[in-house]
């Protein structure tokens, strides 16, 4: 963005040296008012410029970190404290995820072409954006445990994946645990077959270590080895 309005403003410059040169040594009155006209417009529409190209590069930015993200909220979040901002934006950057305020109309602009046009619909009010590239969960969860403790604050929409998800997906979405809890949940929900499979195939090694073959092995007793498999594997679905 500074870039963009830095060379904006340099190629005015140049083009307002060059005129200002010609006018002090034209020898025609009339043509030094027509490039004075000139110069006084081109002056009036430099600010213009600058802001147009800002937008432009604020709305290319909002674009690619949406398309990067496999999680995004966008909140209203009117009514809160600087101290509350402040602390908000502190948790949710410790957490990987992006968060800025964002003008409707930019956001609209911006959502273009990602297939998530249907937030359109939402962009009233004040908005904020929070995305996340790696993370499913910690924006939902963090932005809904706010807005549980501030009133005026509220989820607005949601995306998962580059998809619109409802509100209560959202809402579902927001109550799920870290992912560091989610990864040793999945953990646990492997090991414990692994480890179940691990005592069966010894027991039939025993047998087979006892002399007799191990297709012999009773039927009764293989089951009553996997049992504790069973068991171990429904233990973290029920967490």
């Amino acid at each position: 963005m500074h870039k963009g309005s830095a060379a904006c403003r340099g190629n005015a410059k140049n083009l307002l040296r060059y005129l200002a040169v010609f006018l002090s040594i034209s020898p025609s009155p009339v043509l030094r008012g027509r490039l004075l006209l000139f110069l006084i417009r081109q002056v009036n529409d430099l600010p213009s410029q600058v802001v147009l190209e800002a937008k432009k590069q604020q709305v290319a930015q909002i674009h690619e970190n949406i398309t990067k993200a496999c999680a995004g909220v966008i909140v209203d979040y009117k009514g809160i404290s600087v101290a509350d901002d402040t602390a908000l934006r502190k948790e949710l950057r410790e957490a990987g995820v992006q968060y800025h305020v964002v003008k409707n109309t930019l956001l609209k602009l911006a959502l273009d072409g990602t297939g998530l046009e249907g937030l359109d619909s939402v962009l009233e009010g004040t908005t904020a954006l929070a995305v996340s590239e790696d993370d499913y969960t910690a924006s939902a969860r963090i932005l809904a445990k706010f807005a549980d403790s501030h009133k005026t604050f509220a989820l607005k929409g949601g995306f998962l994946d580059g998809e619109v998800i409802s509100m209560e997906k959202l809402d579902a979405l927001a109550k799920l645990p870290t992912r560091e809890v989610l990864l040793t949940q999945v953990a646990c929900v492997f090991q414990a077959p692994m480890a179940s499979f691990a005592r069966v195939i010894k027991a039939l090694a025993d047998k087979k270590a006892e002399g007799a073959p191990a297709e012999d092995a009773p039927a009764a007793e293989v089951a009553a080895e996997a049992a504790p498999a069973a068991e171990q594997t429904e233990a973290p679905a029920a967490e």
